[in-house]
């Protein structure tokens, strides 16, 4: 299902045309360096490809229920594929409308039918396969995921939800998928389902990867060990929440040399103790606040006594 943005879709009263707090519901006032006014322009007069710059600054919501509709130019303008680059779709519900974007956009085009599948497929189909970030919204499926990799080939970064139930059977086909995106550097997953498979994909095919974030995460050796493995130049690492115990942590601490951010917050498996910072000490940036072990009784297996062992000489 395809749609094409008209103001004849629309019956509305123009003040739903404009939202309350959108910077582009007034014209630009021009100020001297003394800082008097000087001359008052519009909008609408910004030369294309700076209007086109502007707008690919502005959120997907603006840019399919505002926008449009402000002049013929912006309407224009917000066609051009450099406005779609970076897509993040909205998974909260507008506490003035008490809907969420796709409930918003099928009231506000008077659409009856329109399926999550469709919605993103439609927007992203509006980046013409220049979409370099996106970030999905709940309930996405197998199917999004399989056009999202034919129809952006140029991504860089890429956010799935946290919605385990949901991101388990999707995160499946993931593996295969990845060698279609050679130019991915960050990724944000919602669980840590085939996380190993993930990995070992992103060496094979993403030669720049830097970035890795893991909600809902389990890291165990298997997993700490394939991290430092495949990717053992990774600049920043977010397991905030997982499960994962000190042994895990020091894998990944001896393997990835390169780490600039590691943030391994409210943990379960080790304690936040001072003696825990001195594990990274080149680690620009280590945050492990509030990380706590579930286990006290095992604390020489994998307290302190294992970390002498492994730093000792």
């Amino acid at each position: 299902m395809f749609f094409t943005l008209r103001t004849s879709a629309l019956n509305f009263p123009v003040h739903r045309l404009y939202h309350p707090h959108s910077v582009f519901s007034s014209g630009l006032t021009i100020l001297g360096i003394s800082g008097v006014e000087m001359e008052e322009r519009k909008w609408e007069d910004l030369e294309f490809d700076c209007l086109v710059n502007v707008l690919g600054r502005v959120d997907m919501e603006s840019l399919l229920l505002y926008v449009p509709f402000v002049c013929k130019s912006w309407y224009k303008a917000s066609l051009n594929p450099s406005c779609w680059k970076h897509l993040v779709f909205p998974t909260d519900v507008d506490p003035e409308w008490d809907l969420t974007l796709i409930e918003k956009f099928k009231v506000w085009y008077d659409i009856h039918k329109c399926s999550l599948y469709s919605f993103i497929k439609f927007v992203v189909g509006l980046s013409h396969g220049n979409c370099t970030g996106l970030s999905l919204p709940d309930g996405f499926s197998e199917e999004v995921l399989k056009y999202i990799a034919d129809e952006c080939p140029a991504l860089i970064s890429l956010s799935l939800p946290v919605d385990h139930f949901q991101t388990s059977e999707s995160l499946s086909i993931l593996p295969t998928l990845i060698g279609k995106w050679e130019h991915l550097e960050n990724l944000r997953l919602g669980s840590s389902d085939n996380l190993v498979d993930i990995i070992t994909q992103i060496s094979l095919a993403c030669s720049k990867f830097s970035s890795l974030g893991v909600s809902i995460a389990t890291i165990g050796e298997k997993e700490a060990s394939t991290i430092v493995t495949c990717l053992p130049n990774i600049k920043s690492l977010i397991l905030r929440g997982a499960r994962m115990d000190l042994k895990s942590l020091v894998i990944i601490l001896h393997g990835c040399r390169n780490l600039v951010h590691l943030d391994v917050r409210n943990c379960t498996g080790f304690n936040s103790d001072e003696w825990v910072l001195e594990l990274a000490p080149n680690i620009k940036t280590f945050m492990c606040e509030g990380s706590m072990r579930a286990d006290y009784d095992d604390y020489d297996v994998h307290g302190h006594h294992y970390f002498y062992e492994c730093f000792d000489g």
